[in-house]
């Protein structure tokens, strides 16, 4: 569990790159990704972040960021909104300027995020094998700037995800992702799944992933 020591945060590292994933896919990057996470999900690749990392305090992290000259900032984990004072680090990241989006699993509560952070919310499938951990009613706290992504083990991931699609109105809700796990369902599949059943889906890869493989922080 993580500690707070008053208006800090522990980050797990802060890096620069391209985004990989997201509407904001190739975009240079500053990468806030904080320490800890309540999931476990089968397919984690940040699971580095689930423990260690470095106490900082909200004007810490945004000097660092502004070092980068970047306007887009990705925060990340791990599961940043486990930590108290994430909402004011997103809160601060805005008020200075940059393009803030918030990556979280949609297993924590949504509905205090800074309305200019771009929220994309991890709807988690049973494949994860935390699918209990879907709360629901952050779909309600969702605007047209936000995304929803659904993370597909196989093809029964990717049915009963068409069938969340359908039940929750998602596409009418914000851009819906769709996207395989990286070395176990073929992308090639999917896309061809999503073109046979006319989904109002967007289809991604993982673009760090095909430029860096696994390397971390990267």
């Amino acid at each position: 569990m993580t500690q707070d020591f008053g208006n800090t945060l522990r980050i797990s590292e802060i890096f620069f790159s391209l985004q990989g994933e997201s509407t904001r896919i190739g975009l240079p990057t500053m990468f806030v990704r904080l320490t800890g996470c309540p999931l476990r999900c089968t397919y984690c690749d940040s699971a580095h972040a689930f423990s260690g990392g470095q106490i900082m305090s909200v004007q810490t992290i945004l000097d660092a960021v502004a070092k980068s000259g970047a306007r887009y900032v990705c925060v990340t984990g791990g599961e940043p909104l486990a930590q108290k004072h994430s909402q004011a680090l997103l809160k601060a990241l805005c008020d200075a300027g940059y393009a803030v989006s918030l990556e979280t699993s949609g297993a924590m509560d949504v509905g205090g995020v800074d309305a200019r952070v771009m929220k994309v919310l991890d709807i988690k499938t049973p494949g994860s094998g935390e699918l209990a951990k879907n709360l629901w009613k952050n779909l309600e706290y969702l605007n047209r700037n936000d995304e929803i992504k659904f993370v597909l083990c196989d093809e029964a991931d990717y049915q009963w995800a068409k069938q969340m699609l359908n039940d929750h109105g998602l596409a009418a809700r914000c851009e819906v992702l769709f996207s395989p796990v990286h070395e176990s369902l073929s992308a090639t599949n999917l896309a061809d799944w999503v073109l046979r059943d006319h989904l109002q889906v967007r289809m991604q890869v993982q673009l760090h992933k095909i430029l860096w493989g696994n390397e971390v922080g990267r």
